[in-house]
């Protein structure tokens, strides 16, 4: 890259606990690579994709607000209902629409899990390190986006 990058983590705060060591996991790896991030909050991962269609748009406005990159950092824990079924397929639709229609590079770090156990596991900077993950797939495409000459 041409430039110091600069990161949005957009976490979901449902789970604090979780969330908290989800973003120790994503910011101790940008820290690594010398990278700077941001990091706003949202109150569930529902909200992820829009939190960072906000960004995007303010970073089109005005170069000052750009990001090169988004990390969304979510636990989704199966309830009950079918209400996870939505959360987890529209949070990552989201991101999904947001990362091809506008060429965002978005590491996707929600865990879709069947307890908080599960959800630890995953989260753990000892075990899984899914925001350390998250980080370092976001990384990856802004190469890729670099390999191919994309620019917004």
């Amino acid at each position: 890259m041409t430039h110091s990058l600069r990161i949005l983590i957009v976490e979901a705060r449902f789970y604090e606990d979780l969330a908290d060591e989800l973003f120790a996991g994503a910011a101790a790896f940008l820290d690594e690579k010398g990278v700077a991030f941001d990091r706003v909050s949202v109150p569930g991962a529902f909200e992820i994709p829009a939190a960072i269609a906000f960004a995007a748009e303010a970073g089109r406005r005005d170069s000052d607000s750009k990001y090169d990159g988004y990390v969304g950092l979510g636990v989704v824990i199966r309830g009950e209902t079918t209400h996870y079924d939505y959360v987890c397929g529209e949070s990552a639709r989201g991101l999904q629409d947001l990362a091809v229609r506008d060429r965002l590079a978005i590491g996707y770090g929600i865990l879709t899990t069947e307890n908080r156990d599960q959800a630890w596991a995953r989260a753990d900077r000892k075990k899984g390190n899914k925001g350390r993950a998250a980080a370092s797939a976001c990384l990856d495409m802004l190469h890729l986006k670099q390999h191919f000459g994309v620019v917004q």
